[in-house]
């Protein structure tokens, strides 16, 4: 099982998945290709195989993603999740089901087909983009925004809401003081009815002791994620942020344990679990980022090999 650890294995992402142990990993944090978007292979090998994102219609896209991802549920322990990075396409010709100019709603297609074949599907988070690249759009806004969706295999996962905690905003302790029910009597000082601020001065509790603010001032995260997108010389145009999946690592698996990446690129994925104390598995289609990601990736036992 060991073999499979801390390296990239080139080749056709679903026939590698196929060849992997049994709930190997601990969770999955991927960005699949969107459909219809480009080729990540160089010109020449694009019909050897026909890459993911390809296919001539929506539905074919859909039909392999659930492929690839039946795979990786089975090779994730039982308490596993899975985050998936995935942008959505408008339609070019009729062909794709869809009028042309309209959007197809990729996103959420796959996230019922995943639902439909056995996933749990817990959350969509929503990743704002600070810095995105400008469209020449003039019938509609600029798209700013992404989805990254949450699965689990099981009912019950594995899930460190502790580890991913964010500081409480000055608002949200000023809502929490004054109460939400709107009522006010004579002795709260405005304050509205059952309201902390009431309570305090009542009981001379503390504003943790009263519930006010956690005592550590955090609060659980929230489901949108302002990350700026963050180049890497020399990288495929789909290189996601270190920022943007390092909660989902740390949430999604204990240090020591495996992440996997089913569509590797760059390498991301395996340079923050490595720098979370995680280990990682990449599966990749293009044998030229392997480049990239030797720069990227610092364990000495990281390796190339090629899928049979």
């Amino acid at each position: 099982m060991t073999d499979w650890i801390n390296k990239c294995h080139f080749g056709d992402c679903l026939e590698t998945l196929r060849r992997m142990p049994d709930g190997i990993a601990q969770m999955c944090v991927t960005s699949p290709p969107y459909f219809g978007l480009r080729s990540y292979l160089p010109d020449g090998h694009k019909d050897k195989p026909l890459e993911i994102g390809l296919e001539s219609t929506p539905d074919e896209y859909i039909k392999r993603m659930v492929e690839v991802f039946r795979e990786v549920r089975r090779v994730l322990r039982d308490d596993g999740t899975c985050w998936v990075n995935i942008g959505d396409s408008y339609a070019s010709s009729p062909a794709s089901g869809c009028k042309p100019k309209d959007l197809i709603g990729i996103p959420w297609l796959l996230a019922f087909a995943l639902r439909a074949d056995g996933w749990y599907l817990r959350q969509e988070i929503i990743w704002q983009k600070l810095n995105l690249m400008p469209e020449s759009v003039t019938d509609r806004c600029t798209k700013a925004h992404e989805s990254i969706f949450l699965l689990s295999k099981s009912e019950r996962y594995y899930f460190d809401n502790g580890a991913i905690k964010e500081a409480q905003t000055e608002s949200s302790k000023t809502r929490a003081l004054y109460g939400w029910n709107g009522m006010t009597d004579d002795n709260s000082n405005g304050a509205r009815t059952g309201s902390a601020i009431k309570k305090m001065a009542e009981t001379g509790m503390s504003m943790g002791e009263a519930g006010l603010i956690p005592i550590d001032g955090m609060r659980n995260k929230r489901s949108v994620w302002t990350v700026a997108t963050k180049p890497f010389s020399g990288a495929h145009f789909a290189c996601f942020p270190p920022a943007l999946i390092e909660p989902c690592i740390l949430a999604g698996a204990p240090a020591g344990r495996v992440v996997l990446d089913c569509f590797f690129g760059s390498g991301t994925t395996g340079q923050v679990a490595q720098a979370l104390g995680r280990s990682f598995i990449g599966c990749e289609l293009n044998h030229d980022y392997k480049v990239l990601q030797d720069e990227r990736l610092c364990q000495q036992s990281f390796e190339f090999l090629e899928c049979a």
